[in-house]
């Protein structure tokens, strides 16, 4: 019985990961595909250039809620005595990745979704959120700086391991924790080849998340 509730379980962290959220928003709200337009991605940063910074933030919420949501299934295995106590870290982990997973290639797409980071995020936020936190504003600080989504996403993704690695908020992780930082850190590494190459190209999209008025002297 506990072996099938396990599988039952990922396997709805699979379809709360698999909501495509920019797609259905796109479609219901705007009656489009965000897929045909813009990088052709079905995640919050197209969603933000293509339909507005409302469309774009309220997407990224959803997406972070699923992986936060897929992750913290563990804990109500935990509750109703399905797993142990060690085993909470570990099941959080399989069930915050598949959610991602989901989002990457949603069966309720065509298989065919965003790159993962906002969910990721929201496991991240569900397993350790003081270093979540010091992630997002290190996210928040590249991208207001550079104007790249794309190079705040792999700053904020590189800093996770570090973090860990420095024990900065004075504890001695899991190893286990600390390997998943790296895979995080690869991971987005691997789905943002394209934006790599952009970026080295000076061709990468930029999307400003504060705008700067210039005040004019008044003669």
């Amino acid at each position: 019985m506990n072996v099938l509730l396990i599988i039952a379980t990922t396997l709805l962290a699979y379809l709360l990961g698999s909501i495509p959220t920019a797609v259905w928003y796109g479609e219901g709200f705007f009656g489009l595909d965000i897929r045909n337009y813009g990088s052709g991605n079905a995640g919050a940063t197209n969603t933000f250039r293509v339909l507005g910074k409302r469309a774009g933030t309220i997407v990224m919420l959803i997406d972070v809620l699923k992986g936060y949501t897929a992750t913290i299934l563990s804990s109500l295995l935990w509750y109703f005595d399905v797993i142990g106590t060690h085993e909470i870290l570990t099941f959080k982990l399989v069930f915050g990745l598949v959610a991602v997973i989901g989002h990457c290639f949603p069966i309720l797409a065509d298989f065919k979704g965003g790159k993962g980071v906002a969910s990721l995020l929201g496991m991240v936020l569900a397993i350790h959120p003081e270093v979540a936190a010091v992630c997002i504003g290190i996210f928040l600080v590249v991208v207001i700086a550079s104007q790249y989504v794309s190079l705040g996403s792999m700053m904020a993704a590189l800093a996770f391991p570090v973090l860990l690695l420095l024990q900065v908020f004075g504890q001695k992780e899991h190893p286990l924790l600390i390997v998943f930082g790296v895979v995080v850190f690869l991971f987005v590494v691997l789905t943002h080849q394209k934006n790599i190459t952009r970026l080295l190209n000076g061709e990468e999209n930029r999307t400003r998340l504060i705008k700067f008025r210039k005040k004019e002297d008044e003669e």
